[in-house]
């Protein structure tokens, strides 16, 4: 898809979206947005999986009709091939498009046009249709925040049937061409949604959204050394984009089996919609609802690659008893409870595996803090020897925040042992409105700079472990890369004189205006 069409699609998606702006806030129309996009997706997937199954016999499936005995036979064949293979089933009546033309008929007869039940009843058979099978824990649940019962769609079933009947009938008439294979129209339509509500969010955006531009620097960081990595993982996934942004980046063929866990069950289920119209297949996405750091949900699995944006400086439960939990009973302190930030690198670390690599971003202050953070931070380095390289970016460049923050690389198994890799790629940004961002030559630079691992004045420098002990465990990027601009320096001598020339000139000037008033008989102006 050239960049034109897809300026073409985003401008059609969020036309379609001020059908909802005003009513409510961007992180409430969000969900009916994505979930009516998503079930225009199960729809054309299953529809055009279904049409290839009855090729041979020259049906379409939206031609079926249930209360055929033939059709209804075709109809529980598709079925079975449908659950094994896309994890989910659509009668041939709950298409989106016979949806959309429902609610886009004008019928004088009350409720024939009436497509909120219908709806409503379609989704529960989608999840209904899952249970049992392998792909059910992917589907339950999924279209919980699609309240289409709510008051803020509209004051009365007629109202908010006209609401839904109208984005139904405008996304029907988008081609999200799902037949070319090669392009995720749908997918990166989806995410562009995403990343506009996030904006419009405040700072709600930081709990589901992870810039894109970020997403790419940590999915390159990880993958820029090793592309052949069998599965990744994200602790705090919101919406999942960073983890796809992974998948991207690796480019393999095989399959990545995909882990996640997000405390927010909205966001856990935009997540869970996320992958699926992506194309990642029910069995390598193992994504769970919980809080990660007092209920984690994948113990016992190492990872090859693990990248997450967790929320900076949370509040955490920090109960005495997880020092006996094997995540943070080594270090012998816990994470403060009003910054959690350490207790999730704690947490990373205990799942990386020994090959692997992993890359947080986080707030500055875990470079500097001290009291437990300070030890934790001299642990990492002193006892595992496992931090990488700290790399400083621009602030003002996430949604509902302006501070500037860092990346941490870590790995355990270093070729590097003996110093770390500091960057600083604070000015290296584009102003965009009122955010900061990072565009591919800014990305690009970091990249380069963490393979080559060498030193470049005023951005990246490969500091000695010894002198950062010196420097007491004080990781602040300053200390070690030198980004002092030397003011131009000014010659007061030289200003002096051009001060008496000024002056000079002056008396001149003043001395010819008299003259003028003299000559027309009034009084000089000073």
């Amino acid at each position: 898809m050239s960049e034109e069409q897809r300026r073409q699609l985003q401008q059609q998606l969020w036309k379609i979206a001020d059908d909802l702006r005003g009513k409510m806030h961007a992180d409430e129309f969000r969900d009916y947005m994505l979930g009516f996009i998503f079930y225009k997706y199960l729809s054309e997937k299953m529809q055009r999986y279904a049409d290839e199954l009855l090729s041979q016999d020259g049906r379409l499936f939206s031609s079926l009709n249930e209360r055929d005995e033939t059709d209804a036979l075709m109809i529980a064949a598709a079925k079975i091939h449908a659950l094994d293979e896309l994890g989910y089933f659509l009668k041939p009546t709950e298409l989106f498009h016979a949806v959309a033309l429902k609610g886009s008929h004008q019928s004088e007869k009350e409720g024939e046009n009436f497509v909120i039940p219908d709806l409503t009843e379609i989704f529960g058979n989608i999840e209904r249709s899952t249970q049992g099978t392998e792909s059910a824990d992917e589907f339950v649940n999924l279209f919980e925040d699609l309240d289409l019962t709510s008051s803020k769609l509209g004051n009365s079933p007629k109202a908010k049937n006209e609401l839904v009947a109208k984005i139904l009938i405008h996304l029907d008439k988008i081609d999200f061409q799902l037949q070319d294979v090669n392009a995720d129209v749908l997918g990166d339509a989806y995410e562009y949604l995403i990343g506009e509500f996030a904006s419009g969010a405040g700072k709600k955006a930081g709990e589901f959204y992870t810039p894109q531009p970020v997403s790419t620097l940590l999915a390159k960081l990880v993958t820029c050394q090793n592309k052949t990595f069998k599965n990744v993982y994200d602790p705090t996934c919101g919406s999942g984009s960073l983890l796809l942004r992974v998948k991207k980046e690796a480019g393999q063929e095989r399959p990545i089996e995909i882990y996640g866990q997000e405390l927010n069950r909205t966001t856990f289920n935009l997540a869970r919609m996320n992958m699926i119209m992506h194309g990642v297949h029910y069995n390598v996405c193992h994504l769970k609802q919980e809080d990660t750091l007092t209920h984690p949900q994948h113990l016992g699995t190492c990872f090859d690659a693990i990248v997450a944006n967790p929320p900076f400086s949370a509040n955490w439960n920090a109960d005495p008893s997880l020092l006996s939990d094997d995540r943070f009973g080594v270090y012998g302190v816990l994470a403060p409870k009003t910054k959690a930030d350490m207790a999730f690198l704690q947490h990373m670390l205990h799942h990386l595996a020994d090959g692997g690599v992993m890359a947080c971003v986080l707030p500055h202050g875990v470079l500097f803090r001290g009291g437990a953070e300070g030890h934790i931070r001299k642990y990492f380095i002193d006892n595992l020897n496992a931090l990488d390289a700290v790399i400083g970016l621009p602030a003002n460049i996430f949604y509902g925040t302006s501070i500037p923050t860092c990346v941490l690389v870590f790995k355990k198994c270093r070729k590097q042992s003996e110093n770390i890799l500091f960057v600083d790629a604070s000015k290296h940004f584009e102003k965009v409105k009122t955010q900061n961002k990072l565009l591919p030559e800014h990305i690009e630079k970091v990249v380069a700079a963490y393979v080559a691992r060498s030193d470049e004045a005023k951005f990246s420098r490969v500091v000695p472990l010894s002198e950062i002990v010196a420097n007491d465990y004080n990781l602040n990027i300053p200390r070690y890369v030198d980004t002092f601009e030397a003011e131009i320096s000014i010659d007061l001598d030289e200003v002096a004189a051009d001060l008496r020339a000024l002056a000079i000139r002056g008396e001149e000037t003043d001395a010819r205006i008299t003259v003028f008033c003299q000559e027309l008989g009034i009084q000089p102006p000073f």
